[in-house]
């Protein structure tokens, strides 16, 4: 496992006040699918009730869970949808209560499921990329749909 003394985590990475504690890790997924009218590319925001916020599934890694397995397992538990991955998205890097959390993404395309509310989500939304990038909560988190759909255009 790398640490924060790592290239990858340059001095100040998580803020100014970078304690040098090991970051959370994180995984999740810009899931996306084409609508059943029209074929028009959809991304899948979630609403958390905790936060208040919409954002992409994800969420914290079990200890030793492969990155790509727990966020593929998030997508399942926050949106009900299986899904396919595509591309590694950029990785993001931020402090969360008081604490630096890494969390990698992946393009990943919606297969069978549906939604059913619970306590960590309690909606989803299917939008255009236009205005999934206006709804999210989190700016950092916009940047992920630009990349989403770089990743689309590239494959």
């Amino acid at each position: 496992m790398s640490s924060p003394k790592d290239p990858q985590y340059p001095q100040g990475a998580y803020g100014p006040e970078d304690p040098g504690d090991t970051p959370v890790l994180a995984a999740g997924c810009v899931l996306w699918r084409r609508s059943a009218t029209g074929g028009s590319l959809e991304v899948c925001l979630v609403h958390r009730p905790k936060y208040d916020d919409w954002s992409h599934p994800k969420g914290k890694l079990k200890r030793g869970e492969d990155a790509l397995a727990g966020a593929l397992r998030e997508v399942v538990e926050e949106t009900g949808y299986t899904a396919v991955p595509g591309a590694e998205l950029p990785t993001l890097r931020y402090r969360a209560q008081g604490r630096p959390k890494e969390v990698r993404y992946w393009a990943a395309e919606a297969g069978a499921g549906g939604f059913v509310p619970n306590l960590e989500v309690d909606r989803v939304l299917w939008l255009p990329p236009a205005s999934a990038r206006a709804r999210l909560t989190q700016p950092r988190d916009r940047d992920l749909v630009d990349a989403l759909m770089e990743s689309l255009r590239s494959a």
